[in-house]
This record gives C-alpha cells, sequence and structure tokens, in this order.
C-alpha cells in the first residue's frame, strides 16, 4: 500500500506507483502485480477512495523458487521501498486468502471511551505500547485517518447582533466554498447547471475563510471573522464506534514471534497501564479468537479423556485400571510440545487438534501392556512376573504400530509446499507424542500398575481388618 500526503492528487499518485512499480520489476521472486489507484482493500472490498492511496497487489513465484516466506519477503520489501521511494508511506502485508484484503492484522485492539479527551490520550498511549512489543510491525491506527480541517465555530449571540441569522451565514458559506447549482442554463433540448462558487483564487488559505463577506438586513457588509472562530483542527472522514461508545482501533501485523506470545505482552502492558473507569479495552482478530478457539479445543480435550475412560471402565470392568492407561495422557503431551519446539513450530488450532488426536492413539500402547497382564494375572502368575512378561511380550508390536504411524507422518511433518505451515504443526504434536509415549509407556504404566496393585491390596487388607475389628467389637459386646 503507498499512502501520500492527504494533498496529493491523483496524478501524483500514480506517478509515485509508477516509481514503485519499476522496482519491484526487478525482483525475481515477484510473478506479477496489479495497482489500483485510488483505494486501497479494507474488509471484504475495495473502498477507502482517496486520490492519495493506492494499492499493489503482488503475486510471488512458488515457494521452492524463494529463499523467505511471504510475510518475511513482505517486511524485506517495505524495508527496501522505504529506503528508496521518498515522499509516500508504504506498507506491506500478505493478503488474507479467504477474502482477499490486507486487513486481517493478527494483533487487533479497540480503544473505548465515553470522553474525547480520554480516548485520544490512552489511544496514543496505547498505539506507542504496540509499536515498542517486540514482533510487532506495521501498527496502524484509525487515529492515522484524520484530516486537517478548518473549524468555523459560530457565535451565536454576535451573529445576532450583527443581524444575521443561521441560515443566511450557512448559505453563504456552503456557496463560496462548496459551489451552488440551483440555477440552470438551457440551450435548446439541453439544459446544463450553473455552478456559482468563489474563484480557486479566493479560497486557499485561512485568511480567505475568514475575511468572507456577509450582508445583514441593514446592507452593512460583515466580514465571517467578526463573529466567528476560525482555526485549524484535525477532523475524522468517519467516526468510529464500539459497543456504543466512541472507539479507536489498532491493528498491527507480527514477524519473527507467535501472535499468541506478542499478544500476551501487550495485554500484560496493557493492563499495567492505570487508566481511568471510563476507558476500556477490547480485542479482536487472533486475539479474541485464539482466546475462544482454545477454550473450546480444552473442552474437546477434557471430553474425549472422560470418554475414553468411560469405555475402559466398560470394557475392564474396573474403576481402577482405566487410570493405568490415562497415564499415559501426559506423557504423549510432553513429547507434542517438545516435538513442536524441536521443530520451532507454534501451539496453534491444528497443534491442539493433533493433542486430542494422541489420546486415542497413546492410549492403545497401554492398553496393550494392561489387558495383556491382567490376563497372565488370571493365569496364576504374579503381578511382578506378570508386568515384566507383558512388557517383553507386547513390545514388539508396540514399537511396529508406533514407528508404522510415525514414518506415516513424517510426509507432512517436512512438507514445503504451500501452505505446508498449517499442516506440519499437526504432524509434530503426533511425532513428538507418539514417540515419546512408545519409550516411557513400557517403563512408567508397569510401574503405575504395580502401583495400583499394591494400592488395591493394601485398602482390601485395611479393609478386612477394619471388618474383623468391626466383629470382634460386636462380639465382646454381646459376651
Amino acid at each position: 500500500q503507498v499512502e501520500m500526503p492527504k494533498d496529493a492528487t491523483l496524478k501524483e499518485t500514480n506517478l509515485k506507483v509508477l516509481e514503485v512499480e519499476r522496482i519491484l520489476r526487478t525482483k525475481p521472486e515477484i510473478k506479477s502485480l496489479f495497482s489500483t489507484i485510488g483505494a486501497t482493500s479494507e474488509g471484504m472490498g475495495m473502498n477507502a477512495n482517496s486520490a492519495n492511496k493506492a494499492e499493489i497487489d503482488i503475486k510471488l513465484v512458488d515457494k521452492e523458487f524463494r529463499e523467505v516466506t511471504a510475510n518475511v519477503y513482505a517486511n524485506q520489501l517495505k524495508n527496501e521501498l522505504m529506503g528508496k521511494v521518498t515522499g509516500a508511506k508504504i506498507t506491506a502485508a500478505v493478503m488474507n486468502p479467504m477474502f482477499g484484503g490486507t486487513d486481517d492484522a493478527p494483533i487487533q485492539i479497540i480503544v473505548m471511551s465515553s470522553n474525547s479527551d480520554s480516548l485520544t490520550k490512552y489511544s496514543a498511549k496505547i498505539q506507542e505500547l504496540v509499536k515498542k512489543t517486540p514482533g510487532t510491525t506495521n501498527v496502524k491506527s484509525t487515529l492515522e485517518n484524520a484530516n486537517t480541517e478548518i473549524s468555523v465555530e459560530l457565535d451565536k449571540k454576535k451573529m445576532a447582533t450583527l443581524g444575521l441569522d443561521l441560515g443566511s451565514v450557512g448559505a453563504v458559506i456552503s456557496t463560496a466554498f462548496s459551489g451552488n447549482t440551483d440555477a440552470k442554463f438551457s440551450d435548446g433540448s439541453y439544459e446544463y447547471d450553473i455552478d456559482v462558487v468563489y474563484d480557486e483564487f479566493n479560497r486557499r488559505s485561512l485568511s480567505d475563510v475568514s475575511d468572507l463577506t456577509f450582508i445583514n438586513a441593514e446592507n452593512h457588509p460583515i466580514r465571517l471573522s467578526q463573529f466567528a472562530t476560525i482555526d485549524y483542527k484535525r477532523g475524522y472522514s468517519a467516526l468510529e464506534r464500539y459497543d456504543k461508545n466512541a472507539s479507536t482501533t489498532f491493528q498491527a501485523q507480527v514477524l519473527g514471534r507467535s501472535s499468541g506470545d506478542v499478544g500476551d505482552e501487550i495485554r500484560e502492558k496493557i493492563d499495567a497501564l492505570k487508566m481511568p473507569a471510563n476507558v476500556s479495552v477490547a480485542y479482536n482478530g487472533d486475539m479474541e479468537m485464539q482466546g475462544d478457539a482454545f477454550g473450546t479445543l480444552g473442552f474437546a480435550l477434557l471430553t474425549a479423556i472422560f470418554l475414553v475412560y468411560l469405555i475402559m471402565v466398560a470394557l475392564y470392568e474396573s474403576y481402577l485400571y482405566p487410570f493405568v492407561v490415562l497415564f499415559t495422557i501426559p506423557l504423549a503431551i510432553v513429547g507434542a510440545l517438545l516435538g513442536l519446539a524441536l521443530a520451532k513450530q507454534t501451539l496453534s488450532i491444528f497443534s491442539i487438534v493433533g493433542i486430542i488426536m494422541l489420546i486415542g492413539l497413546v492410549a492403545k500402547n497401554a492398553i496393550l501392556v494392561v489387558d495383556f497382564t491382567n490376563h497372565l494375572i488370571k493365569l496364576g502368575k504374579s503381578t511382578t512376573d506378570a508386568l515384566l512378561e507383558a512388557t517383553k511380550t507386547r513390545l514388539r508390536p508396540v514399537l511396529m504400530t508406533t514407528v508404522a504411524m510415525i514414518i506415516g507422518l513424517l510426509p507432512i511433518a517436512l512438507a514445503s509446499g504451500a501452505a505446508s505451515e498449517w499442516k506440519n504443526g499437526i504432524a509434530w504434536v503426533l511425532i513428538g507424542g507418539l514417540t515419546s509415549s512408545m519409550f516411557l509407556t513400557l517403563i512408567i504404566v508397569p510401574v503405575m500398575f504395580l502401583t495400583m496393585e499394591n494400592m488395591k491390596q493394601w485398602t482390601s487388607r485395611t479393609a478386612d481388618k477394619l471388618l474383623i475389628k468391626k466383629n470382634l467389637q460386636s462380639v465382646t459386646g454381646e459376651i
């Protein structure tokens, strides 16, 4: 996106875009360009029409023909253009694959207040805070959309004293600077508007507005400055509201860090600010969706564990042995997180889905050991001997099934094609969880089984002793 000064014409913007295009066409990573002058993409379509703005859509060559990702290349390109192109503000971001816009910033913060001064003050503080947070880039704010305009504040008492009314003053100002087309010129069957407006030479400065002359009922000339305060101020083309309050929105792209880490750091810094009661902050974009999605997936994870436990209770006809199988889940989660860290992947929605899948996959290893151990105990073997034989016997099927799944997941984990980042995480989670489960299940599950069995026997002996003691007390009482 190329943004010229507010007073730039469409021709000046076009010349600047041509300058940028000449630089872009020398890049081997760029496959094609498409430029739009006078508008930028916001939301799901082209809007924000303005002569000083332009957008260049860039299509890159396939991933295997370039050295960096699209996000990194966008940042490199922005830095290079800012050093070579003067007189314009340049931003670059990867387009939204679903809607085609560039406003899918992962960091979106909304500042709300019923007081305009408080809103401006704390919006500026939060914007500076976001810019200083490591990992943020292309920080944008709706405060930047303000235009410099001339404000005319009428003193109604002075106006009435001078013999003027609001209707006539408003009509003169509107005609002088915006024009009036009430009059028509007829030429045969054609009719043309007659635009009555001040000459451009007489509407170029603040003094031209101040010297605008009115004629009152007594035919006396009166200048606008005699009954109005005229000055420059910052004005917005649109007022933004959120939850019925005036608001300001900040957006930022993320580079070099995960959006979750950057978002958490920004939240902590904003919470540390001592803001008045009339100022509040809401979060949008990935910061909001990640919280909702993680909460929903966390509930799904707990539900999956509970359902697996209920099924095993029905199969084993025991409430105790299923707990032994469930101890493989923490082992798998540790391996999954370690696999993500070693592969330099972030914990995303896809990764959490992989962790939920692990619950069923890793429980299989423990079920093989526990089921065969119970079978050997029924044949008359001691718990220790049964565990040693079951672990030895089930080692081969555990290794074969787990290694087969890991090898099958490697193509997904090592993929480097388009959109491969979305799939790599879930594969590395499964590989890490299966690997740790494969090695640790054969150690931890027998230990936990033996511990549970000892606790069961101790509980049974304790209950027997209490029952005997109770019976003795009952007999003594009868005697």
